[in-house]
Parts: C-alpha cells; sequence; structure tokens
C-alpha cells in the first residue's frame, strides 16, 4: 500500500537534552527520519529543547521549535501550523511519555492531529510494568516473577513474597534511571524510594533479579500489513545486571545455538505483533539461562533507540529511515535497500562480519562517582568497530577509546597479582575486560574467570586467543618474528604500537608498519552491504581488515 496521501505534515518530538544515561544517539535517528519525510513532500515540523544537535539544524526540517519539551509547547506549535500526524518514536522514552500526556488532555484530538509510529495503548503496554507483564503471561511468553508496587509498603510486600536477589524497575523511565539490585533487605528501603521518585507515576517494578543470565537484544521493524523483519540481534558480553548501554555488546549474537535463536525470533514477532496496529520500529529484550537456556522477555520498546542506531550502523540498514516512511503508509515490500537499491528493505540483513560496541566513561571527570556497573546506565558515548572476528573487532573497539588503552592492554599499568585480579573482576567497572585480559596472562583460567563475572566462556576463550597470540610475540625482536605471525597478529587486530610494545627489544610503531609492508601485510577493504555479496551493493560502505 502505499503512502497515505492525507499526511502532508509532520510533528517529529526530539529527546530534549543529551544527559548521561539518555545518549544521542536519538540525535541521529531524529535526523534520518526528518530527511526520510521531506524526501516524500511531507513537511516536517520538529520540536527539541537542545540546540546542540544535527536534527535542529535549520537543513533538517521546514521549521525547528527550539521550546522546552513541555504539552503548552506541543499545543502552541499545533495552534501555528496545520500538523496532520505526530511520529513520536524517534525522541526516546521523553518523546513518547510527552506524548501521551498530550493524548491525556485530548491535545491531538483537540487539534485533529494523529499519532503514527506507535499508538497509545503500546506506549502503556510496553511501559506500564504490570501490563507488559500480563500481555506476556496471555501470549505465552515467560517472563521474571514480579508484582507491581505504587507504594512503599506494597513494594515492601511484594519483596518478602518474591525472595531475594530483587530487581527494581521504575515504570516511564529511560536508560534504567532509578532501577536497582537488591541483594538483602538492609538495601531494600533505599531501592525503593529511589525507584518510586523515579517513576513520573510513582510505581515500580518488584522483579526476582536473573542475575548471570545472557542477555540479547532485537531490532524489529513492521509495517501495517503485519509484515515483520528482524535488523539484527544483539548479544551482550555483560550478563545480566548491567544496563545495555554499559555492556559491551557484540552482533550477530555469537552464543546462542539454533534452536535458542528461532525461539527468540519467534518470541520477538509475536511480542511486536502482539502490541498493537501500528507501523514502526521496535526493540525487544531477552535474559536466556545459560545453563537450560531457558528465555524469559525483559521489556519491549516500541521506538527506535540506541541500540537501533547501533543496528542500522551495524548492519547498513538505516532502520529510522525506514520505519519512518512505514509510518507514514508504505509497506516494507514498496520500499528500496538503500545499499543495494534493487531489492527491497523486505529482508533481513546477512552479517559475513562482526561488529563489537565499546562503551566509553568519563568518570575521571566526577570525582567520587562510584565507578561500579549496573541497571544505571552510565556511559556517555561509546565506539563501535567492525572486523573479521571478534578478537580483531574487540581490539579495534579498545584502540578508539581514547584512554590510552593499546589495543586490548594497559601496558605497564596494571599492579594487581593474580588473586586481586579475581576478585576485582567480579564487580562490572569500566575497565573489567582490560582486567580480564591481565587475568588470562597472568595464568588464571578460562574456567574461574567464567565463574567470578558469568560472562560466557566462547568470550573468554577468544580473549585468551590474544594472549596467546601476545607471548609469542614478546619470544621474537622485530627482525627475528615471523612473517606468519606478524600477519596472524594483524588479523586478530593487533595495533603496530600494540606489537611495538609487546616485541622484545625496542622498536618504533613506524618500524614495525615498515617491517610489514616490506613483508606485503597491508590493509585490504572489505564491504557492508548487508545481504554477504548475494546481490551486487551500490552505495555500500567499508571497513578495514588483513584478511587476503
Amino acid at each position: 500500500m502505499p503512502k497515505d496521501p492525507s499526511i502532508k505534515s509532520v510533528l517529529i518530538i526530539g529527546s530534549g537534552p543529551i544527559i548521561i544515561g539518555q545518549a544521542c544517539e536519538f540525535d541521529y535517528s531524529g535526523s534520518q527520519a526528518a530527511r526520510s519525510l521531506r524526501e516524500e513532500g511531507i513537511k516536517v515540523i520538529l520540536i527539541n529543547s537542545n540546540p546542540a544537535t544535527i536534527m535542529t539544524d535549520p537543513m533538517m526540517a521546514d521549521k525547528v521549535y527550539l521550546l522546552p519539551l513541555t504539552v503548552e509547547s506541543i499545543e502552541q506549535i499545533l495552534q501555528e501550523n496545520q500538523i496532520d500526524a505526530v511520529l513520536p518514536t524517534m525522541g526516546g522514552q521523553t518523546a513518547l511519555n510527552l506524548c501521551k500526556e498530550a493524548d491525556e488532555l485530548g491535545i491531538w484530538q483537540k487539534y485533529n492531529c494523529r499519532m503514527i509510529g506507535v499508538d497509545v495503548a503500546a506506549i502503556d503496554t510496553a511501559e506500564d510494568r504490570e501490563k507488559f507483564r500480563q500481555l506476556m503471561v496471555k501470549i505465552g511468553v515467560q517472563v521474571a516473577p514480579s508484582r507491581v508496587a505504587n507504594s512503599f509498603l506494597e513494594g515492601k510486600e511484594f519483596a518478602q513474597q518474591i525472595g531475594f536477589p530483587l530487581v527494581i524497575r521504575p515504570s516511564f523511565t529511560l536508560g534504567g534511571t532509578g532501577g536497582g539490585f537488591v541483594h538483602s533487605k538492609d538495601d531494600l528501603d533505599a531501592a525503593l524510594e529511589r525507584g518510586l521518585k523515579a517513576s513520573p507515576i510513582h510505581e515500580v517494578l518488584v522483579e526476582k533479579a536473573v542475575l548471570g543470565w545472557k542477555e540479547f537484544e532485537l531490532e524489529l521493524l513492521r509495517d501495517q500489513n503485519d509484515n515483520v523483519v528482524i535488523i539484527c540481534t544483539v548479544e551482550n558480553l555483560d550478563p545480566m545486571g548491567v544496563h545495555t548501554g554499559d555492556s559491551i555488546t557484540v552482533a550477530p549474537a555469537m552464543t546462542l545455538s539454533d534452536t535458542s535463536f528461532q525461539d527468540m525470533r519467534n518470541k520477538a514477532i509475536l511480542m511486536m505483533r502482539s502490541l498493537g496496529n501500528f507501523a514502526g520500529g521496535c526493540n525487544v529484550q531477552f535474559a536466556q539461562n545459560p545453563e537450560t537456556e531457558e528465555l524469559i522477555a525483559v521489556e519491549i520498546n516500541p521506538r527506535v533507540s540506541r541500540s537501533s542506531a547501533l543496528a542500522s550502523k551495524a548492519t547498513g540498514y538505516p532502520i529510522a529511515k525506514i520505519a519512518a516512511k512505514l509510518a507514514i503508509g508504505y509497506s516494507l515490500d514498496e520500499l528500496k535497500n538503500q545499499i543495494t537499491k534493487t531489492t527491497s528493505a523486505y529482508f533481513e540483513p546477512a552479517l559475513d562480519y562482526v561488529i563489537v560496541k565499546v562503551p566509553r566513561w568519563n568518570f575521571d571527570k566526577f570525582k567520587g562517582a562510584n565507578d561500579t556497573l549496573g541497571l544505571q546506565m552510565k556511559s556517555v558515548g561509546e565506539v563501535m568497530a567492525i572486523g573479521r572476528s571478534f578478537t580483531e573487532a574487540i581490539q579495534k573497539a579498545c584502540q578508539s577509546l581514547e584512554n590510552e588503552a593499546i589495543g586490548l592492554g594497559y601496558y605497564g599499568k596494571s599492579l594487581m597479582k593474580n588473586e586481586e585480579l579475581v576478585e576485582y573482576i567480579k564487580t562490572p567497572k569500566w575497565d573489567r575486560i582490560f582486567r580480564i585480559k591481565d587475568a588470562l596472562m597472568q595464568g588464571t583460567t578460562v574456567k574461574s574467570i567464567v565463574q567470578a563475572t558469568r560472562i560466557d566462556r566462547w568470550f573468554i576463550t577468544q580473549i585468551q586467543q590474544i594472549c596467546i597470540l601476545e607471548k609469542e610475540i614478546a619470544n621474537y625482536t622485530l627482525d627475528t618474528i615471523p612473517a606468519e605471525l606478524l600477519k596472524e597478529a594483524k588479523k586478530h587486530g593487533f595495533g603496530d604500537a600494540q606489537i611495538a610494545r609487546i616485541l622484545h627489544g625496542d622498536c618504533t610503531d613506524e618500524q614495525v608498519y615498515e617491517k610489514r609492508k616490506s613483508l606485503g601485510i597491508t590493509r585490504v577493504y572489505k564491504m557492508v552491504d548487508t545481504c554477504s555479496a548475494e546481490f551486487e551493493a551500490k552505495t555500500p560502505y567499508f571497513y578495514s581488515t588483513f584478511e587476503g
């Protein structure tokens, strides 16, 4: 079905100021959506209180309002402009909450403006923890045992019924704001008060904590004909207990069995279809018991998210751009794949490479801040790397962190001994991945690290491969290192400066570069074409690697 001819102007709501826990990926989504709608000849009016974003550039929309994100601002815009529809899914939780508030006050109805990309019932179901739980029970998708509390006394009563450890999740918040783990009765009162205060509707979910379970996210798109595609499956390296925004994430998922993967796909599609009749994007999170492969739904977000910005860059599939076109009436099979320009958008990207996202923190700028990672997001940004293997991608990502790391290593900076390291890595902190590598270099077993961190064994064995290579390189000088070993190091993501640091004897990264160049070990550029070269790509982008 082609686009809806009655939609001639659309209001896009931004996400407001960029604050820690609410990253600026929504700016990327809003900009994509504005461009996508204007391509269709639709007038775009945009509201965002933050002038320091690309979406508020006068080139992005026909009219930009730099106003506070309040119902009063929305009403002013609707009075001044003839607006047919509002698209709230590009501004994170801020935009959804504002849209819901305006709907409750009858603003959209008063000005004959309809919501596209999502509906109020879907926002309610996804963000109201009890409604979400009831829907999951109804459609047969497992959730963790939980109860919704609207008061402090209710919360205490439910906590005693469910038992510790618990997780407190406030309704209608973003970035895990106000959430936290409760391991004993001593922590319960403070956690409940914090959660109830953070929720705009004074409501929290008291839930059994599935600490140590594996966490996965799926990015989905659905059109008005109920066609659904899964754009990307992302696996968190850190187990449940660390907010996705603070976790190292990997795409495609690495440690899922085929049966689990199919089960997860089917449940994600079922969840999205049960959420209402809107057309647009959606993000689904699952937790999986590593022993039994039991799967439970954690949450569903009926909007583009920070993960969908990552998935777009990882796959080359522009989720926000396509989601905006679906919202105005197109179906997936009518839209062109933006990379191949020949196939339709009704396809699922195939990846023949590995993506790793590593968050960035600025704890040094916030003296006294608690650097332990948990349910509330603390990162201020992230880096993304593409490689042919996990080892290459993780090392490339670490090189980009601008924190003096040279690949996966803080050379000469770790003063901790084996037992201290194993104790240290039990707590999720910003530098845990570096300390895991330090422990492996000192001879700690993979099994001990898996027990201490609950990170899947596959990831730890991959880091051990880096350690084995590093120890091998350290046996040679620049003159004696075999060409095959140097090539292997480059394939596993070792930078020239990193190799220079590891080699026996003094040498510089320039000397390592000249040496490998003379041996013919140079970069090649591979294509991100969304379809593993099955179709010719007209607008691909590239990543460098040292494969043949």
